[in-house]
């Protein structure tokens, strides 16, 4: 994306030239998930958190969506979420969606696409109080493991702080669940 922004003061979302209903296809099927996430956001902080989660992903609406769950534990605590990605064939945009058990509506829309085995989604949102810019990426050179980041901009741009990173691994069929 070479402006992040239109002459609206808007995001400058357009799809790559390859952008297709078939970018997530790499996706379907069950992860195991390695989490590193900062404990705390927009303020400096160094210090990460890493746990695992469970994942699993499957097509919806012919082709042009896909679901995904992810299930995590915390200290004892149960933590779910769900994502719901949409693929428009008139913009070739994907939208992508997520809600968790702590806030239980759904976020913002991400939007973007990929070009080659990289995706960007970019959404406004708020975090805290504090207007951001959101940033997905994801990288899926390896389609056995896939791994996705996530990125906040309190400067419309200017500096990012990679706040999320999750490394995905495909579990087999048979692979027992490790929770």
């Amino acid at each position: 994306m070479d402006r992040l922004f239109n002459t609206d003061d808007d995001l400058n979302i357009a799809p790559s030239r390859n952008s297709s209903q078939n970018d997530f296809d790499f996706f379907n099927g069950k992860w195991k998930i390695h989490n590193r996430k900062l404990k705390t956001r927009l303020n400096n902080c160094q210090e990460w958190t890493e746990f695992v989660a469970l994942s699993e992903c499957r097509r919806i609406l012919g082709g042009f969506g896909n679901t995904d769950s992810f299930v995590a534990n915390f200290d004892g605590v149960s933590f779910e979420a769900i994502t719901l990605r949409l693929f428009n064939p008139k913009t070739r945009l994907w939208s992508i969606y997520w809600a968790d058990s702590e806030i239980v509506v759904l976020d913002v829309p991400q939007i973007g696409s990929f070009d080659g085995t990289t995706g960007e989604f970019f959404a406004r949102d708020v975090w805290k109080g504090t207007a951001v810019i959101v940033k997905f990426h994801w990288d899926k050179t390896n389609t056995e493991k896939p791994v996705w980041s996530q990125a906040f901009s309190a400067d419309d741009g200017e500096t990012w702080e990679w706040n999320w990173h999750m490394t995905f691994s495909r579990q087999s069929e048979n692979e027992e669940e490790v929770r």
